[in-house]
């Protein structure tokens, strides 16, 4: 099993966002979550790495878990448009890595994401 840290960015896949305290991809997300898939059809000697992630409100615990819920959504859908899940590693970082800190609602909306890391097979 590949290490988060043999994953890299990649710029052909686009990090999706969620709605505070959800998980459900949302439909502009699915269409973001589509091209991601698309890329991976043909480019099927790439693993992709799934960081959930949250804003910095509530526990580190239930953030930890939010995360993963995340991570799962995006795959579950990944997987569902014919990408095989064996290809696909799901890691959360609740709270622990945020993009912005400041104390508001546009920026804890930057925060609740997963992004997409991939690494040559």
């Amino acid at each position: 099993m590949a290490k988060p840290s043999e994953f890299e960015k990649n710029p052909n896949l686009k990090t999706i966002h969620f709605d505070f305290d959800k998980y459900d991809i949302r439909p502009g997300d699915a269409k973001t979550l589509d091209g991601n898939a698309a890329w991976l059809k043909s480019n099927g000697d790439n693993l992709v790495l799934i960081e959930g992630n949250t804003d910095e409100r509530g526990t580190a615990e239930y953030n930890l878990a939010l995360g993963e819920r995340r991570a799962k959504a995006a795959m579950n859908y990944l997987v569902a448009q014919g990408i095989q899940a064996n290809r696909i590693t799901i890691i959360s970082y609740g709270k622990e890595r945020p993009l912005c800190t400041e104390k508001t609602e546009a920026c804890w909306a930057q925060n609740r994401r997963d992004d997409f890391l991939t690494k040559t097979r």
